[in-house]
């Protein structure tokens, strides 16, 4: 089985590309954090390259850049090439079968855009959770220390027989 599931943001804003047969191939590079911390205390990172097709590759370039968090679902591909002085080259890389866009950029990225295209507008660094409604507002059915079946009147009963498991 050959099945990769990833989150990291991306190192550098992604290329798309176009084969022989039009078809769109995007590639980009996510830096993926270790869940430990080396001798120093530090955090590391691996940085994989993903290659993804058609439509998705084309929402890529479209609606990410360099910063942006994504979760990638795919598979391991090995290939090889020759270069331009004759020698072989091996390539590993993820090839992208779903891409999700988790967010928007890392708030301390504060890279320049260098497409010569406007800016893009930033998330607030702070994004709400889920049971922030700002202004204190009173919403029924989110208070997680109370019952939330409390509105539907009297309890419910349910016999051995009629559990699945």
């Amino acid at each position: 089985m050959n099945k990769v599931f990833l989150i990291g943001r991306l190192t550098r804003d992604p290329e798309l590309r176009y084969t022989g047969s039009n078809v769109a191939v995007a590639s980009f590079t996510i830096a993926v954090n270790r869940t430990f911390t080396n001798q120093s205390g530090e955090r590391e990172a691996d940085f994989i390259s993903v290659v993804v097709w058609r439509k998705q590759a084309e929402n890529v370039k479209n609606y990410l850049s360099q910063g942006s968090q994504v979760a990638i679902d795919g598979r391991i591909q090995t290939r090889t090439y020759d270069d331009n002085e004759g020698k072989r080259r091996y390539v590993t890389e993820v090839v992208a079968d779903n891409v999700e866009f988790l967010g928007g950029k890392n708030p301390n990225n504060n890279s320049s855009n260098t497409n010569n295209q406007a800016p893009r507008e930033t998330q607030p660094t702070s994004e709400p959770t889920p049971y922030d409604f700002g202004d204190n507002e009173e919403v029924k059915g989110t208070d997680i220390e109370n019952n939330p079946f409390a509105d539907f009147g009297s309890s419910i009963e349910i016999s051995d027989d009629e559990l699945p498991f």
